[in-house]
């Protein structure tokens, strides 16, 4: 059964930084590809940043370019979001996803609120 379980998020200052981590299981790790979604209070859910099972080729969202990385760790089967310079628009629930033998699964997210 595919599972994720999130973390890394919390209440951080404008200009501060988190790292989220997505731990997968289930499925082979290393096959797909995954992606970080967020979704704002009253606002649809958003594609923050997706790349490929060989973990090349990684796509950001225009509004995260140069702030924010993603990585993987698969011995660990968990992938990363390195969010720096954090500004108060990018406060939102992150979530992972992944399209496993063509179903998606959502992880159940993480708050990241930034504030003063």
């Amino acid at each position: 059964q595919v599972h994720f379980v999130e973390s890394g998020g919390g209440l951080v200052q404008p200009g501060g930084s988190l790292r989220l981590s997505c731990a997968a299981s289930g499925f082979n790790f290393r096959d797909y590809g995954m992606s970080w979604y967020r979704q704002a209070p009253g606002k649809e859910r958003e594609l923050v940043a997706t790349f490929s099972s060989e973990g090349s080729g990684t796509n950001y969202a225009d509004s995260v370019k140069g702030r924010f990385t993603t990585s993987r760790d698969t011995a660990k089967n968990t992938v990363y979001l390195q969010l720096n310079s954090l500004k108060p628009e990018d406060t939102a629930v992150y979530y992972c996803r992944a399209i496993v033998r063509s179903t998606i699964y959502w992880g159940h997210g993480t708050q990241v609120t930034v504030s003063s």
